[in-house]
């Protein structure tokens, strides 16, 4: 029987069927097998499908490229098409196991990281860990995507010849792959520096560049900053290694706001400051820790008083903030409305007259000076006029 098919049938047909029966026999009894270890895995553990579900892809590579390895011998290739055929199957293993090893860098990192909440208030510690294993993950896979191509690549004897002499020689080809890697090795390090020392961290509160927002994703290459109205910055790492910026988070979550009034010099202090009290102890924003009202400046006319509160983060403090701001004033309109800020324009009526009258007597005869409108004599600033008792006067 099988004569009679290899006597009609072309060589190069009776190979492809021998290289891809095997592994289509494989492959469809993996997928079998793994469907029903993934039902009973979800009896135990609801992690265990999801391992035994990622895991498959590589896994399956792995076996096909076995099975088509071990029909090679039987797929009667010559030896130039066997020597191509197990160098590409050299590459591929090379790439599964790149594959797989990449898979298993995700899987430990997230079994690491679900020990960890950044959903609840006091989450300082956790989010150290998850920014730490984010960069580091990023930071092996590339590493690892490196290394895996580099070794593939390896397995072609002219680009190892190429590799060699690029190595031996240290010339101008070498500074200029090495300046065009550059952009690559300095996110890297970046990743890697703000793993360690950690300046920013995820969900932390930053203020870059004259915006406010939270630390939303760190990657290999760049941060994506959530600002207040849900816009997105995108910033390099090296930005968070060479430029100043705010971190209204790093050591810890409680911030404490400020809240300025300006008001008339009448307001009754003490009593704005108990009322004060009253508005933040009523209200579950408030951590229980600052609060204080001072008289800060009196700009002009008027009085600056500076509200301090506290509260867990730094969305609180806002609305914290908001709402003492509203209920100070709301209190100052009903309670004392003079104490808001006015001015003020006062009528002088001076009790020295700014214009003598001239007898005719002191003109010898001549016409009047007429200095004023009423034909009088204006008073320096140093004279005094005072009438007496009869008509007199006494200068």
């Amino acid at each position: 029987m099988t004569g009679a098919i290899t006597s009609w049938a072309p060589s190069w047909v009776i190979s492809l069927v021998v290289l891809i029966v095997p592994p289509v026999v494989v492959l469809a009894v993996f997928f079998g097998l793994i469907r029903v270890l993934i039902r009973l895995a979800a009896r135990f553990s609801p992690f265990l499908p999801q391992l035994l579900s990622r895991a498959r892809g590589p896994a399956a590579a792995i076996l096909a490229i076995i099975a088509v390895g071990a029909a090679v011998p039987a797929a009667r290739l010559s030896y130039e098409a066997a020597v191509m055929l197990a160098r590409g199957l050299l590459i591929a293993m090379i790439l599964a196991i790149g594959w797989a090893a990449a898979i298993a860098l995700n899987l430990g990192a997230e079994l690491y990281v679900r020990r960890f909440r950044i959903d609840s208030e006091d989450n300082l510690l956790a989010r150290k860990h998850v920014t730490q294993v984010r960069i580091l993950r990023r930071a092996a896979q590339t590493l690892l995507v490196i290394l895996t191509v580099s070794v593939a690549l390896m397995t072609i004897p002219a680009v190892r010849e190429y590799g060699l002499s690029l190595l031996a020689s240290a010339g101008a080809a070498g500074l200029v792959i090495g300046l065009a890697a550059r952009p690559v090795f300095t996110n890297l390090l970046a990743g890697i520096q703000i793993a360690v020392t950690q300046p920013i961290r995820v969900e932390d509160a930053v203020l870059v560049e004259g915006e406010y927002g939270w630390v939303e994703t760190i990657t290999s290459t760049y941060v994506v900053v959530r600002l207040w109205d849900l816009r997105r910055m995108v910033l390099p790492l090296t930005y968070f290694i060479e430029k100043p910026f705010q971190n209204w988070t790093y050591e810890g979550a409680n911030l404490i706001g400020s809240v300025l009034l300006n008001v008339d010099y009448s307001v009754p202090v003490e009593r704005v400051r108990q009322k004060l009290e009253e508005i933040v102890r009523s209200t579950p924003l408030w951590d229980g820790t600052v609060v204080n009202l001072q008289v800060t400046d009196t700009p002009g006319t008027m009085v600056q008083l500076r509200a301090l509160v506290s509260a867990r983060n730094a969305g609180q403090v806002w609305d914290l903030r908001c709402l003492v701001r509203e209920q100070l004033i709301a209190f100052l309109q009903q309670e004392y409305p003079l104490a808001l800020p006015r001015g003020r324009n006062e009528s002088v009526t001076p009790s020295i007259p700014l214009v003598e009258p001239v007898k005719p007597s002191e003109t010898n005869g001549s016409a009047p000076v007429q200095p004023g409108s009423d034909g009088g004599r204006l008073l320096s600033p140093n004279s005094r006029a005072d009438t007496m008792p009869g008509g007199s006067r006494v200068e």
